[in-house]
């Protein structure tokens, strides 16, 4: 009996092994299975007198072969990667917006300067004019539509927040689940189990980020990048979505719990929702704001050139394209009735970042809204004397109290409401609104040459002029003077100017009078063909092609950092992952080896009953006899 209770035993201790190698065979392919293992150990074996004879074998236990620091470094580096993918993804797609020959901006961009170009070349040309406002119609059919497309990946942002809210909700409900039915003691918990935790456990941490914590072997406690709670023990926290205090459109994540919502701090949060939040912070509203700085540049450079222009119909030029006034936008807490009218007042002091505008005992500060950065603002507010900072003059109504906020945003969602403000194309004024000419008793070898208006706004602008030079040094307008004179310096008078070549002589008189209407002049049109050259950004440091090229390298700088911080971290992730697959991953040679090994055993142990049925029958048949 003890032979065949040995045998069976033995036999039923390879059986359950034997289940165990197919069970791991089984799940080769089942992301975040644990290899498990069979432990054998003797059986007590029965005291006869004269010695201890053994009982053969049982199985003491079948343990998941998990590496904890293995797991914790795959959670990490899992957590990072879909950070990082995220955000590659995004930026990427930005990247093509800009970069591609059928969306960016240079393009059209091109082509509408080089139609001022032609119509410098005939000004008067109805073909070369219908050209340059069809031209001008594409430029700022372009920046809205870059601008719409922009709006888009923003609300792609929140869309992704609302679904990742709702998934984290579900993943950190279903851990606490797992928790309470593993209880205290984890190592009397089924394998499966714990490896189902462990894989809600590593989806969890790929949307927020941050660390799982075991208590003392038992339930394992989440928590986002941030440090905010996601689990504790059986109690699950939820995510929500609320919105902005500035912008009410756009939304955060915010943990819900004990009767309170608090908002998640953004710049903390790790795992794919800190890869769209950093995409939308650090990519995106860069992006859109630098877009708007481009689209407001020119437009009021251009607008400032062509209100020096004369049209068609003799009158001055007005506004070629319409530039929308900068966003302000109220804290949601603000407790005072105040509001903040803006424009832009000079373009080139214009650095398209966001600022916060706060009310104190002080008085009004300014703080970039990034960093909390003072920015120097002067003025008291007033129609009469605004507050002027970065380049936007602010104007205060209302009454503001302490405590209150409001964030400025210079040129963000600028280029959405670009357009051009005129249809005409004889409104089109490339004509100077003056002509300069000399009088035909002059003696000197003096000619006009460089006529150009300086100040638009001069009321004397049109009116006649006459230079009368008293000898090769000394000059007169209209009777003022006289004035010192060095050839080859500009004469300035009523707003415009004009420079010289050659020697004038004593007497020589020159004019300066309104052009007249439907002028061929081109004076006007000239300059407006350069102004994509004009340095009038960046503190009159860089052009606006130097703007537009600029963009474009920004987005594709941003988007190259992305892709090689992603793919560094895909290598990260694999080591870490071949880290744990060397312990807890399922080797199929070494299950084959396993189940072939249990197999010869099994079949012995099959052998062994045999054979205590043979010593059984041996004895029947002896007591027969």
């Amino acid at each position: 009996m003890s032979v065949l209770s040995t045998g069976t035993g033995a036999l039923l201790a390879f059986q359950r092994a034997l289940s165990t190698v197919s069970h791991n065979v089984a799940n080769v392919n089942t992301e975040g299975y644990t290899r498990q293992r069979v432990d054998f150990a003797a059986r007590r074996p029965s005291d006869y007198g004269y010695g201890h004879v053994g009982n053969g074998t049982q199985v003491a236990d079948i343990r998941r072969l998990a590496d904890e620091l293995a797991t914790s470094r795959l959670l990490d580096s899992g957590g990072e990667l879909a950070r990082l993918e995220q955000l590659s993804t995004l930026t990427g797609r930005l990247d093509t917006l800009f970069s591609d020959s059928a969306t960016n901006l240079a393009g059209v961009w091109s082509d509408f300067f080089d139609s001022v170009s032609a119509l410098s070349s005939n000004a008067a040309g109805a073909a070369e004019r219908q050209n340059v406002l069809a031209e001008a119609g594409a430029l700022a059919g372009r920046f809205r539509q870059l601008d719409g497309q922009l709006r888009a990946l923003d609300s792609e942002v929140n869309n992704k927040l609302l679904a990742g809210a709702s998934e984290i909700s579900r993943l950190a409900g279903e851990v606490a689940r797992i928790n309470g039915e593993i209880g205290s003691d984890a190592s009397k918990a089924a394998p499966d189990l714990l490896d189902r935790r462990d894989q809600l456990v590593a989806e969890l941490v790929g949307f927020t980020g941050g660390t799982a914590l075991s208590q003392d072997g038992g339930p394992i406690s989440v928590f986002t990048a941030g440090g905010q709670p996601l689990v504790v023990g059986v109690q699950a926290s939820s995510i929500t979505t609320v919105p902005d205090t500035y912008r009410p459109e756009r939304l955060q994540l915010a943990l819900e719990g004990g009767g309170t919502t608090t908002v998640l701090d953004q710049r903390a949060l790790g795992g794919s929702m800190g890869g769209l939040v950093e995409f939308r912070n650090t990519v995106l509203d860069p992006a859109a704001a630098e877009l708007g700085r481009i689209a407001v540049a020119m437009a009021a450079t251009f607008n400032e050139g062509h209100a020096a222009g004369m049209d068609l119909y003799g009158n001055l030029g007005g506004s070629f394209f319409d530039v929308p006034a900068p966003l302000v936008n109220q804290h949601a807490g603000n407790a005072g009735n105040a509001s903040l009218q803006a424009r832009v007042g000079d373009v080139s002091a214009l650095s398209g970042q966001d600022l916060v505008l706060r009310f104190g005992e002080g008085g009004w500060t300014a703080l970039r809204a990034d960093t909390g950065e003072a920015v120097p603002m002067t003025g008291s507010g007033t129609a009469a004397d605004p507050f002027v900072v970065a380049g936007i003059s602010l104007e205060v109504s209302g009454s503001a109290a302490p405590g209150d906020r409001f964030l400025l945003q210079p040129t963000a969602g600028a280029s959405g409401s670009i357009g051009v403000a005129i249809s005409d194309p004889s409104r089109i004024a490339a004509a100077l609104p003056v002509r300069g000419s000399a009088a035909v008793s002059n003696i000197g070898s003096g000619v006009l040459s460089g006529l150009r208006v300086e100040a638009a706004g001069n009321p004397a602008l049109l009116q006649e002029a006459t230079i009368e030079f008293l000898d090769s040094g000394e000059y007169m307008v209209d009777g003022a003077g006289p004035f010192d004179y060095t050839p080859g310096q500009r004469i300035s008078a009523n707003g415009w100017s004009v420079v010289l070549d050659g020697v004038p002589a004593a007497g020589d008189q020159f004019v300066v009078a309104r052009n007249g209407t439907g002028s061929g002049d081109n004076g006007n049109a000239s300059r407006l063909a350069n102004l994509d050259d004009a340095r009038v950004v960046s503190g009159g440091t860089m052009s606006l092609n130097g703007a537009v090229g600029g963009l474009t390298t920004m987005v594709g700088s941003a988007a190259r950092q992305a892709e090689y911080a992603a793919d560094a971290q895909q290598v990260i992730h694999n080591d870490a992952q071949a880290a744990r697959d060397a312990v807890a991953g399922v080797n199929l040679d070494e299950e084959a080896a396993n189940m072939l090994r249990l197999q010869q055993a099994y079949q012995a142990a099959a052998q062994i009953i045999s054979t205590a049925d043979t010593m059984f029958q041996t004895i029947l048949s002896a007591v027969r006899r």
